[in-house]
């Protein structure tokens, strides 16, 4: 899976447990994008998705897949940039902020057209907020970004304002980066959830969809009529293997440019000088965190203390010691790690079958005489664990934690399911446990994830999370400006999840990237990598 910068800022995007490491790639301002010396058109990058996108529609996407395409396509009002990491004009030329922090007021660049030839207006963001605001849209995890937007006002064809009800300290950052799509695309009445704009999307950016081959290949060309400065690449083509192992031989023949690489590949399969010669490879981390969750709505994981102990039957320390080569940290929260918002004084539960087992017995759970299964009230401890199917790290995860799970008297079956089929039983809260993560943007609001009215369908708090005092500080912290008073309130949510453990939380990892050595100005900045600035001389030039 990319790993992608969030292309809709504090947004937090899905992605695959250990579908690892592909790059943050999403467009700077057009403004940034200067010429280095010597910069020339033409080639392409050829990179790998491990599932296909369920939809390119940005305003319902919710996987990293699809935000690795639409990165590309789809452009914002306002984002961080890659360098400076301060918030910078994309399709807005300026704004301003009331003082009491309750509107904001964007005003448009005149020269944008979507990649279909039709100007771009504050029509298309009124009718993007409509939409994302509508409860028959499939953008609950969206809406909670929202909520608090009394309306949404065209004051003309280039000048759009916010108003809120309450301040919020992500104000500027969420109406500045709300999803845009053409409203002249849609027809009165027509399902937004179905719209052909998911699998043909019109953006501003400056790549436009090229073909989609299902299950093979998403091709992206430079859109010639982009209203910005052009990137140097002709395409970027995503080809879709859904093995690692796959990827990394079709990589060493030369049919992929750029690619994530597992721990394992990373440490034994790419430091032979064949590959040196032809590949650089880089390390970084990135604001994500992976975990395991457990459905609190359903029998045994409604009880804290069941999956307190199945935290404690995780061996996390040794598989990241031996399964991921220490390339990545442990950790407790939902906060990016290397973020002043989390809490280093939570420490780990550790992993301890017999600890596991007292807490089990706790909550009801013993072994018949003469038997080895866990029980209660007659009932065998036994539960379904979905993985995406694809990467073989997930999998063998899986199989360590099927494994002591059995040590201890529990059954647990892995299933295994393809991209959008696994999404969809997520979304239909139908499932027992399933492995996850969280790619988060530079600041977070946890609302989405951690509210308990994103406990919906749809909504991105899926394992049913619920807790007043949690809810009570969540809301709080949005209105409050000042991060240190914030931290404070983060940090006591923290310790609330951390006794509830509706997630295992295991690690944050760094993206392991091979680029070939043909592409110039590869920077790695603190989000990741960023393919808008790469190019390649006509010597080295390959498609």
């Amino acid at each position: 899976m990319k790993i992608k910068k969030l292309k809709w800022l504090a947004v937090p995007l899905l992605l695959a447990l250990l579908a690892w490491n592909r790059p943050a790639c999403a467009a700077l301002a057009p403004e940034a994008l200067t010429q280095p010396p010597g910069r020339v058109f033409g080639d392409w990058l050829v990179t790998d998705l491990s599932a296909e996108p369920a939809t390119l529609n940005p305003i319902t996407a919710t996987d990293a897949y699809a935000g690795s395409v639409n990165g590309y396509i789809y452009e914002s009002l306002i984002k961080r940039d890659d360098k400076s990491l301060k918030l910078v004009a994309v399709l807005a030329k300026s704004w301003e902020i009331s003082p009491d922090h309750l509107t904001y007021t964007f005003h448009l660049k005149k020269n944008v057209k979507w990649s279909d030839g039709q100007p771009f207006t504050a029509k298309d963001i009124l009718f993007s907020y409509n939409r994302i605001m509508d409860p028959k849209v499939d953008a609950a995890f969206m809406r909670g970004y929202y909520q608090n937007i009394e309306k949404v006002e065209v004051l003309d064809d280039f000048t759009v304002r916010f108003y809120y009800k309450i301040p919020y300290f992500l104000g500027l950052e969420m109406c500045g980066g709300i999803p845009i799509v053409p409203a002249h695309l849609f027809k009165k009445g027509e399902d937004f959830n179905t719209s052909p704009i998911g699998r043909h999307p019109v953006g501003t950016g400056p790549y436009k969809l090229g073909e989609w081959k299902t299950g093979r290949q998403i091709v992206l060309v430079r859109n010639e009529t982009y209203w910005g400065q052009k990137p140097a690449l002709d395409r970027i083509v995503f080809n879709i293997i859904t093995d690692s192992a796959v990827a990394l031989q079709v990589l060493k023949q030369g049919g992929l440019d750029l690619m994530g690489l597992d721990p394992i590949q990373w440490a034994r399969e790419t430091g032979n000088k064949r590959f040196t010669k032809d590949f650089r490879k880089l390390s970084y981390y990135q604001p994500l965190y992976r975990f395991i969750g457990w459905n609190c709505r359903r029998f045994p994981f409604s009880d804290k203390r069941v999956r307190r102990a199945m935290t404690m039957l995780v061996p996390r320390e040794l598989i990241l010691k031996k399964i991921l080569f220490g390339l990545g940290s442990v950790v407790t929260g939902p906060f990016y790690i290397n973020s002043p918002d989390y809490d280093h004084n939570i420490k780990a539960f550790p992993y301890d079958p017999k600890a596991a087992l007292a807490l089990l017995k706790s909550a009801g759970w013993t072994r018949p005489a003469g038997g080895n299964e866990l029980q209660k009230d007659g009932k065998p401890f036994k539960f379904q664990f979905l993985i995406p199917a694809g990467p073989k790290l997930s999998l063998q995860i899986a199989t360590i934690l099927k494994e002591e799970l059995h040590e201890v008297g529990i059954q647990m079956t892995i299933q295994r399911l393809e991209w959008a089929v696994f999404l969809q039983r997520i979304n239909d809260d139908d499932f027992d446990a399933c492995a996850l993560g969280w790619s988060l943007g530079w600041e977070n609001d946890p609302y989405a994830i951690w509210d308990s009215s994103q406990a919906v369908k749809g909504g991105s708090n899926f394992v049913g999370f619920k807790n007043a005092e949690a809810d009570k500080l969540i809301v709080e912290a949005r209105k409050e400006f000042d991060p240190e008073k914030r931290r404070k309130m983060y940090f006591r949510l923290q310790e609330i999840i951390n006794d509830e453990q509706p997630y295992t939380f295991l690690f944050t990892t760094k993206a392991l990237q091979a680029v070939s050595k043909r592409f110039r100005n590869v920077v790695v900045y603190p989000m990741g990598l960023d393919p808008l600035y790469w190019w390649v001389p006509k010597a080295d030039q390959k498609y």
